[in-house]
């Protein structure tokens, strides 16, 4: 597949050193700015999943009538964090 290009990028000169300044070893301002835009991409797209389950996840109690409280989910989830702690003490 070929590669593409992205739009010119026009920042604030000081945003640009700022950059620069924390730049790796070896590491070019345009392979930051990639990074930077992989991650954001999948970080957008894990939010959208999740905003997605809770939509589909309220439909479904609001079809079913089925709820739970908070008090009732946050002491499921205590009881698998300890069965997670148990087991990574074996």
């Amino acid at each position: 597949m070929k590669t593409a290009t992205m739009p010119a990028l026009r920042v604030q000169p000081e945003l640009r050193q700022a950059a620069e300044k924390i730049l790796r070893p070896g590491e070019t301002l345009s392979a930051f700015v990639e990074d930077s835009l992989r991650r954001n991409v999948e970080l957008r797209r894990v939010q959208q999943e999740f905003i997605a389950r809770g939509l589909a996840s309220r439909d479904a109690a609001k079809k079913s009538g089925v709820y739970f409280s908070s008090d009732e989910v946050l002491a499921e989830l205590d009881i698998i964090l300890t069965r997670a702690k148990k087991k990574a003490r074996k």
